[in-house]
């Protein structure tokens, strides 16, 4: 492999996460399970394990109609490629709260095997880690639809 192979592959496994949060953030299931591989596989131990790209989506999408307002922050770690396959890590925080008013934020890891496709590389494992939790009550609220309500003088 050459070292501009080597540089487009960190580059497109690097995209993955943020591609992720993203896709989860903007509510579009469709391509938060195409970041996986048909076999793909997301799991949060003790909570949820999907084995497929069908169940990804289907479990993605009831995970997040539980929540009022959900925001997930992703932060770069490190990717070891090794041919077709990499393993990396992203970490993540995250917070917000259910519509039964209960709150949460979390510090966390996710564990990440890479897989190359014909479409380009694609998650076919992600596993997620919980550092840190904080279920008190978050003091901010959701604006209100159209509000661009900033409470600083610029």
């Amino acid at each position: 492999m050459t070292d501009l192979q080597s540089i487009v592959d960190r580059f497109e496994i690097g995209t993955l996460p943020a591609e992720f949060t993203d896709a989860g953030m903007m509510h579009d299931y469709d391509r938060f399970a195409e970041l996986f591989t048909e076999d793909g596989i997301f799991r949060i131990p003790g909570a949820v394990e999907f084995t497929s790209r069908a169940e990804i989506r289907a479990g993605i999408v009831r995970m997040k109609s539980v929540w009022e307002y959900f925001v997930q922050n992703v932060h770069p770690g490190s990717v070891v490629v090794d041919g077709d396959t990499a393993t990396g890590r992203a970490y993540i925080y995250e917070f917000g709260r259910f519509h039964d008013g209960q709150s949460y934020s979390n510090y966390a890891v996710y564990h990440d095997r890479y897989r190359r496709t014909p479409d380009g590389w694609k998650f076919a494992e992600r596993s997620y880690e919980i550092k840190y939790v904080d279920t008190s009550p978050l003091p901010g609220s959701v604006p209100a639809e159209g509000e661009t309500h900033v409470d600083v003088e610029i």
